[in-house]
């Protein structure tokens, strides 16, 4: 089978969006689909940046959009974002009854008002309806956030599909740290809806800070929190930012606005248990007392997390979590297009 992915994030963005999405396709592929990508950093598009966010580029033009569709002749398609090439998308497909899924992976109305106070969640939700209207199927992370859209009738159709790890890259053996006293590591977009601030306001005379990771408040924050427990490290890659999970005695996730968090099952996978809020992505992914701590206390959320066994916490997140898995998800939700020539 041919498969057509559209989307508006891909390399060289780092994210949950652009992992899951390559991780998906390298598993299509590896079945045997064929599987094209259409993305901002192919040569017809002109992009720009994103206000707030420089690192994020949409394509202005993005009609374009219709004629690679047409010259792929793909068997399925799957929007992957909400940007304005998987709007063109939708609505080159929409007006002429091809049939795609799409999925949902931010909170975006959220993000932007996190940004905007004045902006109506209704109005955003309103729109974001409209948007999944003519998908067969809308993949979604979690069964929380599948209920939470349930209650905002977004789509009728949701289906949960859910993340993986490399668990030969990320593994205890890249621990290399002497013991001393307890790190607390956070890794991603160092961004205002990620809610960083508790995290850097845990007692600096318990613990040191590691924030792997840039974005548009890395600035503001290191300025305001330049202090001798914390450091800011940039992004990490590959066995850097596998040592980086397994080096932290505590994997700390404080946003209350992500639908899941790879980096979560990452930092499992290398024996470091996560404490986070109780909000829809760590409350599908935590067992309290097992892989780590969900409590509205992110401190005693921390506490209870360091006395967790690290061998447990890497063995139940092998057991429930692979990219195999969540390929299979991927590809049962997929409609097959009849007869696109006649519908194009």
């Amino acid at each position: 089978m041919k498969i057509l992915i559209i989307t508006d994030a891909w390399f060289p963005l780092v994210n949950g969006v652009v992992h899951t999405l390559d991780n998906t396709s390298k598993e299509l592929v590896k079945r045997g689909h064929e599987v094209v990508v259409i993305h901002p950093g192919l040569t017809p598009f002109r992009t720009f940046s994103l206000p707030t966010y420089a690192e994020i580029r949409l394509p202005w033009n993005p009609w374009r959009v219709g004629g690679m569709i047409c010259k792929a002749a793909p068997d399925a398609i799957h929007i992957a974002t909400e940007g304005t090439l998987g709007i063109a998308a939708r609505l080159f497909c929409g007006r002429r009854g091809i049939p795609y899924t799409s999925s949902y992976h931010t909170k975006t109305p959220e993000y932007i008002q996190c940004r905007f106070r004045w902006f109506s969640l209704a109005v955003g939700y309103a729109f974001m309806r409209w948007l999944h209207k003519k998908s067969s199927a809308v993949l979604v992370t979690t069964e929380s956030v599948k209920r939470e859209l349930d209650e905002r009738k977004l789509h009728p159709n949701l289906l949960v599909w859910s993340r993986g790890a490399d668990f030969d890259l990320f593994h205890p053996d890249k621990r290399t740290r002497v013991k001393r006293r307890p790190v607390l590591a956070y890794v991603g977009r160092v961004s205002i809806e990620k809610n960083l601030e508790a995290f850097l306001d845990l007692p600096d005379d318990h613990y040191d800070k590691v924030i792997v990771g840039d974005g548009p408040d890395l600035v503001r924050l290191r300025k305001e929190y330049d202090l001798p427990s914390i450091s800011f490290v940039g992004y990490k890659h590959g066995a850097e930012l596998a040592e980086a999970y397994a080096n932290a005695d505590v994997f700390v996730f404080p946003s209350k606005t992500d639908t899941f968090g790879i980096v979560m099952i990452e930092s499992n996978a290398c024996g470091t248990p996560v404490a986070a809020y109780p909000v829809t992505g760590p409350v599908d992914f935590i067992v309290n007392g097992v892989n780590g701590y969900c409590n509205p206390d992110l401190q005693a959320a921390v506490e209870r997390s360091l006395k967790l066994d690290r061998a447990k916490v890497r063995g139940h997140v092998v057991a429930h979590y692979s990219w195999q898995h969540v390929t299979d998800l991927f590809e049962d939700a997929l409609i097959h297009i009849e007869d696109l020539k006649s519908r194009i």
